[in-house]
């Protein structure tokens, strides 16, 4: 059995990630909206990236590094982009380190 981590494009333009067992039923559903939450009201949506996963485990913890990404880092995955996902990758690392300077000037 395989699961799937899947980012669907709803018709705000905004994305939505998540992860199943059944990847044609689940999409059936948020195309239906029989799913409460946040694609219920941002139908019809387009299924635009998914990858299967040997486990459930797996599938959980690409959808929950996805969902910390940029919109630039998920459409470059959507584009299958790697060297772009890999340079915003280090440019957000540069960003987020802590400062070595106190700010002040001697």
């Amino acid at each position: 059995m395989s699961f799937y981590t899947y980012m669907l494009r709803c018709n705000d333009g905004s994305y939505y990630i998540g992860h199943t067992e059944d990847l044609d039923v689940r999409l059936a559903q948020h195309q239906r909206g029989t799913l409460p939450g946040y694609t219920h009201t941002r139908r019809p949506v387009e299924l635009v990236w998914c990858e299967a996963f040997a486990t459930r485990y797996e599938a959980l913890a690409a959808e929950r590094q996805i969902k910390g990404w940029s919109r630039a880092k998920k459409e470059a995955l959507i584009a299958g982009d790697w060297a772009r996902i890999s340079e915003l990758a280090r440019n957000r690392q540069v960003e987020n380190r802590p400062s070595t300077s106190s700010g002040r000037t001697v």
